[in-house]
């Protein structure tokens, strides 16, 4: 399985999609950023490794009521999470091997773990309550 682009005609499709128990992998960018451009092949090898992970592509500004507040510093940044439980939000350099370790250490943790991480610090309870793809998604309906 390749990454899924949103889009106004599939974002139903999507919501419902990530209802299941699975990992989410979601990269927002823009269409304007040549290194958001450069950085898509590695998000659809990716993507394609891992066909059991959702792979959603997000430009930001054409789905800025979906993104809404949500404060992108940079690009790429990634979203990875797990039914509910963000995982990780952040900006990530532009390298295969980095965003596969990255993805590798989220993918390690148990139910359990992702829970206790996702209370641990004031910037990652924030996550969940701002980053949430499915609760974006949901939002913006």
């Amino acid at each position: 399985m390749h990454s899924l682009t949103l889009d106004n005609h599939n974002r139903a499709a999507i919501a419902q999609l990530l209802a299941a128990d699975r990992w989410t992998v979601a990269c927002l960018c823009a269409g304007w950023c040549g290194t958001c451009a450069t950085y898509r092949a590695t998000f659809e090898q990716m993507a394609a490794r891992h066909p059991d992970l959702h792979f959603i592509w997000i430009d930001i500004e054409d789905q800025a009521d979906v993104v809404g507040d949500l404060d992108v510093e940079n690009f790429p940044t990634l979203l990875i999470q797990r039914a509910d439980t963000v995982a990780f939000f952040g900006t990530v350099l532009p390298d295969q091997a980095l965003a596969e370790r990255l993805l590798a250490s989220q993918l390690a943790h148990s139910e359990d773990e992702l829970a206790r991480l996702a209370a641990a610090s004031e910037e990652r309870r924030s996550w969940q309550r701002l980053a949430n793809l499915r609760t974006l998604l949901r939002a913006a309906d």
